[in-house]
């Protein structure tokens, strides 16, 4: 991958809002070409399509690399007819970024609900399939602001799942599977030689030695322990309540949290419109708006977006260093 191939903005749910935010994102300044079926994009889109990633991309006009539909798009109302072309879209993309044709992949939001009664998709979402797609390598999820100061990225060590079902999954082995990827995607694509590492607690106050909670004495305090004597800069596990205001993210890089929640409502508090979704541990750069359809503005011409735009240069800035 280089900086100097552009980058795959991939359609998403064409019923969203993914098709009006492509030509807002020529405001980005990034080379990138839109995959998608052009009859989805807004009325009055300047647009010009290219038949190879290779070709010169025009200034100033949305490239489309084309993926037709079998449906129109009516917005607010996915089709399950464009259910499948959507999944493809995001297995053609992949395609490209293996074969080297692609600097990496942006892509617009899906509804996972529509994939699964149009097409059956298997997948809890985009994370999960682009690391089936890539041969089911072990990623996990980061989201990254753009717009604050001291930075907030935040990896979620369980993504997707019931809060009954958090204890269960938060393990020794996937608190450190996380630490390890989210390390070597800090050095590799984020630039940094020495990251730091912050690790919150499962329990509220980090479980005040075993009164809230046995997790961190059992195992997280002997676990951060170990690897912070392999080298890794590992403080914790510490408070989730007390790791978000500004003194305290001046002293990491980036935060693992226990679950969903825990790690994402601080990044969408303090960015909510400017936050990027970052997949680390992929063999190509992907990123994408940390937003969804958002079906109830589809087609009204009013979607923000910065986080798009934000998305697009943080998966340039990341080709660039690979």
């Amino acid at each position: 991958m280089s900086a100097s191939r552009p980058i795959l903005l991939t359609c998403g749910e064409p019923a969203g809002i993914g098709p009006e935010l492509a030509p807002k994102a020529l405001a980005s300044g990034v080379p990138f070409v839109f995959l998608g079926d052009p009859r989805h994009l807004p009325a009055g889109t300047d647009w010009v399509e290219v038949s190879s990633l290779d070709e010169a991309l025009p200034p100033g006009r949305l490239a489309v690399l084309r993926h037709d539909f079998p449906a129109p798009a009516i917005p607010g109302q996915p089709c399950p007819a464009n259910a499948q072309a959507v999944i493809d879209v995001i297995a053609r993309a992949v395609d490209h970024c293996v074969r080297g044709q692609a600097g990496g992949i942006c892509t617009l939001p899906i509804n996972k609900e529509a994939l699964k009664r149009g097409a059956g998709f298997g997948f809890p979402g985009h994370t999960e399939y682009l690391a089936h797609l890539a041969g089911d390598v072990p990623v996990v999820m980061m989201l990254a602001s753009t717009s604050v100061q001291p930075p907030c990225r935040v990896v979620p060590v369980t993504i997707h799942v019931a809060l009954s079902d958090v204890p269960g999954l938060f393990t020794p082995a996937a608190l450190e599977q996380a630490i390890r990827i989210t390390d070597a995607a800090l050095r590799r694509d984020f630039g940094l030689a020495a990251p730091r590492i912050a690790v919150s607690g499962l329990n509220p106050h980090a479980g005040e030695n075993g009164v809230m909670g046995h997790e961190e004495t059992d195992w997280m305090v002997a676990l951060v322990a170990r690897l912070r004597a392999e080298g890794f800069d590992l403080a914790g596990p510490l408070p989730a309540d007390t790791m978000f205001h500004p003194a305290a993210r001046a002293r990491y890089d980036a935060a693992l949290c226990a679950y969903h929640d825990q790690a994402l409502i601080p990044i969408k508090t303090l960015d909510f419109s400017a936050g990027v979704n970052v997949t680390l541990g992929l063999p190509f750069v992907r990123t994408s708006p940390d937003h969804g359809t958002a079906f109830d503005i589809a087609g009204q011409g009013i979607a923000d977006a910065d986080s798009v735009i934000a998305a697009l240069r943080m998966a340039h800035d990341m080709a660039a260093r690979r």
